[in-house]
């Protein structure tokens, strides 16, 4: 069964075979999981469970009119997901705003980036080292940062960066044009880069 692409998946499931609904869910929970989790944020975060079930139930729903289209079944899911999202958010009174960060001015990225690269590198943190307190921080800091991010920014950073998707699929999940989700994806940067380049950078003195 896990051989089987995800499209022949969703055709066996349609038809009938239940073990191919747990082998798509074995496949994509943790890594759907993970970017609910990380979409909502602090503020919304006791709700990943609430969306996270209502995507596998629209699978389900789905399973016998849904065609591929063009897109891999992961990006239709991240999809439902950014959707599902989107609604909880506007539910709870934020605003989700889908255009204003394509329509504004681009500004190229704060400084260098040379807080970044003065960083120790993860692969010399040795247990219990100064090094591998560097890093837990800079991870606590990075979703910190995250959360500041717009939602449209947010998504993009993390299907790309995070889940892996390519920039193709992150513009056909988020449902937007290719450039856009480039835009997106820049404005992400820029400010993580900024976000965590300040916060950080003490740090690594302290570690040196």
């Amino acid at each position: 069964m896990q051989e089987r692409s995800d499209d022949a998946l969703m055709a066996a499931y349609a038809a009938g075979d239940a073990g191919a609904f747990e082998a798509l869910y074995a496949r994509h929970h943790a890594g759907l999981y993970r970017f609910i989790r990380r979409l909502l944020g602090a503020a919304l975060a006791a709700q990943t469970d609430e969306v996270f079930q209502d995507t596998w139930l629209r699978v389900v729903h789905a399973r016998e009119r849904w065609q591929p289209q063009g897109a891999a079944f992961r990006t239709w899911l991240y999809t439902v997901a950014n959707h599902r999202v989107i609604d909880l958010w506007r539910r709870s009174g934020r605003e989700v705003s889908l255009s204003l960060d394509e329509a504004a001015p681009w500004e190229p990225d704060a400084g260098d980036g040379s807080p970044w690269q003065q960083w120790p590198a993860p692969a010399s943190a040795a247990p219990h080292s100064e090094e591998l307190a560097f890093w837990r921080r800079a991870g606590e800091r990075l979703l910190q940062c995250l959360d500041e991010l717009p939602l449209p920014q947010r998504s993009a950073f993390l299907l790309h960066h995070d889940d892996g998707l390519p920039l193709d699929d992150v513009a056909r999940a988020l449902e937007v044009g290719f450039e856009t989700a480039k835009t997106r994806l820049r404005y992400a940067m820029s400010k993580l880069r900024t976000c965590m380049g300040a916060y950080l950078a003490p740090l690594q003195r302290d570690v040196r």
